[in-house]
């Protein structure tokens, strides 16, 4: 589904993203680790156009996505989440998913200014899509209540869902567990499960080495920029070159 040839991102005379290539095949889960800096989140942001890479190939389904627009992507069916929940905090968990179809629907300002028929059609259609995508990630008892009074693990599950309203076929997650307890991580395994069993394939940035070692189909491994290593989770964590890269020469020698 996503192939990655030669990616590289440079900011002056840093490499945040180096020379990487990568396949990941269809309905898969798919992770991204490495330390702190190592440029997982630069990756993501080049593949769904936040900035344009300095040179490589990024090919989704026979497409090359390098230099596309994100809005553009995202019709492709290239959905994300982000490190940080960003949405609106004084809305309806209802509301702020009506915003993920709209780039799915045709009526514009006209369309607003006369509240044409096919404005009405439209409305309807992502009302139906947030109602679907709330059941979806099991928040529909909170679709009136205000995200602002939402907890941390439902304000991931609305990140979830908001994706999901746009009708990708690929999603992008950073750091989805993050700031979640074991618990509700566990939770939001099971609904990453859920996408991949419905037919979407997953890319993951995470931290937390224990949930990724029990989900990830394939791994890839970043540091400062290259990839050190890639393959199953078996193989990554037993990688030397890996192990050196967390712990430091002296501890994984150790």
């Amino acid at each position: 589904m996503l192939n990655i040839r030669n990616l590289t991102k440079r900011f002056g005379g840093l490499a945040a993203v180096n020379d990487v290539s990568v396949e990941f095949g269809a309905n898969q889960i798919n992770a991204i680790i490495g330390p702190n800096g190592a440029g997982k989140t630069t990756f993501f942001n080049l593949i769904a156009g936040a900035m344009p890479p300095t040179e490589g190939v990024i090919e989704y389904k026979g497409q090359d996505l390098a230099g596309k627009s994100p809005d553009s992507i995202a019709r492709l069916g290239v959905a994300r989440t982000f490190q940080t929940t960003m949405l609106f905090e004084e809305s309806t968990v209802l509301d702020n998913l009506i915003v993920g179809h709209r780039l799915r629907t045709e009526s514009r300002l006209w369309d607003v200014i006369v509240n044409s028929k096919r404005l009405k059609t439209d409305e309807k259609r992502c009302r139906d899509k947030a109602a679907e995508t709330l059941e979806f990630v099991g928040l529909s008892h909170i679709g009136h209540r205000y995200i602002a009074d939402t907890s941390q693990e439902e304000r991931k599950r609305v990140a979830f869902a908001l994706a999901l309203a746009t009708d990708p076929e690929l999603v992008l997650l950073d750091e989805p567990a993050g700031g979640v307890n074991p618990e509700e991580t566990d939770g939001l395994v099971d609904l990453i499960h859920k996408m991949v069993d419905h037919g979407i394939t997953v890319c993951l940035i995470e931290h937390k080495m224990d949930m990724i070692m029990r989900i990830a189909d394939k791994i890839i491994v970043l540091d400062h920029g290259e990839k050190i290593s890639e393959g199953t989770p078996e193989q990554v964590k037993n990688d030397p070159v890996v192990i050196e890269a967390y712990l430091g020469k002296e501890d994984a020698e150790a």
